[in-house]
């Protein structure tokens, strides 16, 4: 158990590298920042008393990533963690803090954008006027900054428990490790041995456990409201889709001579759907890629979809609140309550997500490796 878990703690560093680097490398994310400039910097509560409330733009606001952590306003005074901007542009490197945005409009010709395609993101105008991204923008923004967290989180705690297993060899488990045992068991034998078999799921377990346990914990931190909680990490969909790139890749890598004759020739299929035309070997092709794509979309919109439906109760209260001040407090009293109801929901989705990730990722390892019979 403990070697299991040591190299669970490596992979653990291993793909949250990987998902930092391909993240701000390709930016994959939609970077939004609600805190661009001084006047974007004013809290929604703030904005809605000098104009109509936009329920749209406040849900996609916190839903989004940012280019700084915003923690809590007081008063006039926003709290957030500024995050250094990291750019490769026209052959140059630039490098500062996003908290310059919050006196100036624009640094070094750089701004955050708000109109159309490139709202949230950081860009500067060309000769012709027009706004375009720079040609590398390798910025910590906040999901970034939310994967690092999480990923230190994990490396401590299973590096702990690894260390606790080797002090009490043959003793009972307590602490930590009495509460994590039975979901790595659950983990080893109700997916990894049940999807991949006996004799092959050992070398899939570290990964199968990474996933896991990277998943839980961001689905569960992104329900927290507070520091070091609340940013949108797995309904991101940069960070879902290099995940699910990881299960892609090995599946890929892990598939023997049976699980590429059965796409190229599966048995039991009509002659007259394999050829002249191959349309059952195309289709099978076709779910080699659609699979993991599948396993991308779906932790993505659930995840959101939760955020947008407890931010769309909370709009509510608001958008009642301009009809009448009345209608406000009553609907408040609704919205509050269906919004505790959906936050004790996301914990339940936390785990499933979670779960059927690690689930499907198993058996597509497991397909990959089966035998011939």
């Amino acid at each position: 158990m403990s070697s299991i878990l040591h190299r669970f703690g490596t992979l653990a560093f291993t793909m949250a590298f990987a998902v930092f680097f391909i993240l701000v490398s390709i930016n994959l994310s939609a970077q939004h920042d609600d805190h661009g400039n001084q006047n974007s910097s004013e809290n929604w509560q703030d904005e809605i008393m000098e104009e109509e409330f936009q329920a749209g733009e406040m849900i996609i606001e916190h839903i989004t990533d940012a280019y700084e952590w915003h923690i809590m306003t007081i008063g006039h005074t926003h709290v957030s963690v500024p995050l250094p901007i990291m750019l490769y542009d026209e052959g140059k490197f630039h490098f500062f803090m996003s908290s310059v945005f919050h006196h100036h409009d624009s640094h070094n010709g750089y701004y955050i954008s708000h109109h159309d395609m490139n709202a949230g993101k950081l860009v500067r105008k060309n000769s012709d006027g027009e706004e375009v991204r720079p040609d590398l923008d390798f910025s910590f923004t906040k999901n970034v900054l939310a994967i690092f967290i999480s990923m230190f989180i994990l490396i401590f705690v299973f590096t702990s428990v690894a260390k606790a297993y080797k002090r009490r060899e043959g003793k009972a488990p307590k602490g930590l490790q009495s509460f994590l045992e039975p979901i790595i068991i659950f983990v080893r034998d109700d997916i990894a041995k049940a999807s991949i078999g006996e004799k092959r799921y050992k070398k899939y377990l570290p990964f199968l456990l990474t996933i896991f346990f990277f998943i839980l914990l961001n689905n569960l931190m992104g329900i927290v409201p507070f520091f070091p909680g609340g940013a949108n990490v797995t309904g991101n969909i940069g960070v879902t889709g290099v995940l699910a790139l990881f299960t892609f890749i090995i599946t890929t890598f892990s598939g023997n001579k049976n699980y590429w004759l059965h796409i190229v020739n599966a048995p039991g299929v009509p002659w007259w759907l394999k050829m002249p035309i191959p349309l059952m070997p195309v289709v099978e092709l076709m779910g080699v890629f659609t699979k993991p794509f599948v396993l991308m979309v779906r932790l993505f919109a659930n995840i959101s979809a939760g955020h947008i439906i407890i931010l769309g109760f909370i709009s509510l209260i608001f958008i009642f609140g301009e009809i009448a001040a009345g209608a406000g407090y009553g609907v408040a009293v609704i919205s509050v309550g269906f919004s505790i109801f959906m936050d004790i929901l996301e914990v339940l989705v936390a785990f499933i997500q979670a779960y059927v990730f690690t689930l499907l990722s198993a058996l597509y390892f497991g397909m990959a490796t089966e035998e011939a019979h």
